[in-house]
């Protein structure tokens, strides 16, 4: 009888030590994934991107500062990783940027003097070329910007620039000198930030 006890009870040992082997790998699991899920300045930023039929992957993320503050995360999103910013802007393939703002302290008159700002320096203020194109575009950020707002830049083959802002279609420009230009305002030698550049390159 007591050989059978012993039995017993060392039966329960061993189901409690499964039961706690199952426990710790599916905590290790679990912080695994918890790990994997890229967080930028308090911004969960999937790793994957897909819009208008175009599956891509994360390159690569970092914020926006100005003045020692936080005003946006950006995003940048590629059919596969690459850290060359002159292959970037000059690719014709597909690719998105992605702004979360973050800061209440981004108006529309700010983004859009952001933006201009962004033009000259990524054309060395030879934008008379791309006007039209240029006022087009700001006309897309014309709208009230609040914090937690996502605007989604994206290069679409056969299509050109498309802009979405939460979610909704504000439209699209066509012309690769104009992608060009525009990925130039991150990813250009004189990029809006140096570290949100290094960010989405990976660095």
């Amino acid at each position: 009888m007591k050989s059978k006890i012993h039995e017993l009870k060392k039966n329960n040992l061993i189901i409690v030590s499964k039961k706690q082997v199952i426990t710790f790998l599916m905590l290790i699991a679990t912080t695994f994934t918890v790990n994997a899920q890229k967080t930028v300045s308090g911004v969960k930023v999937d790793e994957k991107l897909s819009l208008e039929g175009q599956a891509l992957v994360l390159n690569g993320a970092g914020t926006r500062e100005k003045m020692w503050m936080d005003l946006y995360v950006g995003s940048l999103y590629l059919p596969k990783k690459s850290s060359s910013s002159k292959d970037i802007m000059d690719s014709k393939e597909s690719a998105a940027i992605k702004l979360n703002i973050i800061s209440g302290m981004i108006t529309s008159d700010k983004m859009i003097s952001a933006i201009n700002e962004g033009f000259e320096n990524a054309t060395g203020k030879k934008t008379a070329p791309l006007k039209a194109k240029i006022d087009k575009f700001k006309g897309f950020f014309k709208e009230e910007i609040k914090k937690g707002d996502v605007f989604i830049i994206m290069n679409v083959p056969n299509e050109g620039i498309v802009v979405f802002k939460n979610g909704v279609k504000k439209g699209s420009i066509e012309g690769h000198d104009f992608k060009k230009a525009l990925f130039g305002i991150w990813l250009g030698d004189k990029p809006a930030d140096d570290d949100l550049k290094s960010g989405m390159l990976g660095k």
